[in-house]
């Protein structure tokens, strides 16, 4: 297929915004596109790609930006796994694009059904999230594939997937990106190592170890209250966010940070002025204490990580 030919991302492209109003989510697009972000992270589970279609329609309308200069991935959700072209096409009709640069398996994990682009996370009477264990991860991957070959999707890949090597196997369209939280309390060294190895473009999802929002929903403790980082921030005279995102990006992977503020949006921009030392990068890996901040368990009452 031609996906061996397309750009896939990488650590020069950047990060996801998420917003809550329509208007609030149009003027983060249109702002962040004017700031120079070109890749944007979307999926159906953050329930806002129709407002993002209508920001991307409109930037490429006024001429703000062309088709071909933005990276718009889409993620196929857990309850879709039986209905993959369904999904991706309904993906595309919201965000009113005719193909998507990336499009990525959200979990490693197939649900009951409950209607194509619902977004439900459907628990038993148990409190048990409902896996389908009629649905292979191979059965969703061939799908996916055939997005590759009708130009649906330039390229697809896998997220929260904690061992990839599986997929490899059997893969004829190999993943191009596996897309996992990742940050310096959440360091994954081996998986990072493993997919830069194969091949795989290795995206740090929570790279800023989920902040404020998994502290809300999962009562995690954020990586950027941790003094090593506001010593270094100091001395960079840096934020901490901006140490943090410098020190994934010299790790040769992709940052997606979420922000609905335009300045932090600015400031997550201005991380290419300045490098780490290698005695820096070595003193934030000694920060990795293999600590999951993003914990739907706790939710679905199933460790899908496990």
């Amino acid at each position: 297929g031609n996906y061996t030919q397309q750009r896939l991302p990488d650590a020069n492209d950047r990060p996801r915004c998420l917003a809550h109003g329509k208007n609030e989510i149009r003027d983060l697009i249109i702002n962040a596109i004017k700031i120079g972000y070109h890749h944007f992270d979307c999926a159906v589970h953050y329930k806002n790609e129709a407002e993002l279609g209508e920001a991307f329609a409109e930037a490429f309308l006024t001429g703000l930006v062309k088709r071909e200069d933005l990276f718009i991935t889409a993620k196929l959700w857990n309850s879709d796994h039986g209905h993959v072209v369904e999904a991706c096409k309904d993906s595309l009709k919201k965000l009113q694009l005719d193909y998507l640069d990336l499009y990525l398996v959200h979990f490693p994990i197939a649900t009951g059904h409950s209607g194509v682009g619902t977004n439900a996370s459907v628990l038993g009477e148990d409190k048990v999230l409902d896996i389908d264990t009629t649905i292979s991860l191979e059965t969703t991957w061939h799908a996916m594939e055939d997005l590759v070959s009708t130009g649906l999707a330039r390229s697809i890949g896998i997220s929260n997937y904690d061992v990839t090597r599986d997929c490899l196997a059997y893969s004829k369209v190999k993943p191009t990106v596996n897309q996992f939280e990742c940050h310096p309390y959440f360091q994954r060294d081996s998986l990072v190592k493993f997919c830069q190895k194969h091949g795989i473009c290795a995206t740090a999802d929570t790279p800023l170890g989920g902040s404020v929002v998994n502290t809300e929903l999962f009562g995690s403790v954020s990586c950027l209250e941790d003094p090593i980082l506001k010593g270094l921030a100091k001395r960079y005279r840096k934020t901490v966010a901006q140490i943090v995102l410098r020190w994934n990006i010299q790790r040769n992977t992709v940052v997606i940070p979420k922000t609905s503020k335009l300045e932090r949006l600015k400031e997550n921009f201005q991380v290419f002025d300045f490098k780490l030392t290698k005695e820096d990068m070595n003193l934030i890996k000694t920060m990795d204490s293999k600590y999951r901040t993003y914990q739907p368990g706790k939710y679905w009452g199933i460790d899908v990580y496990a």
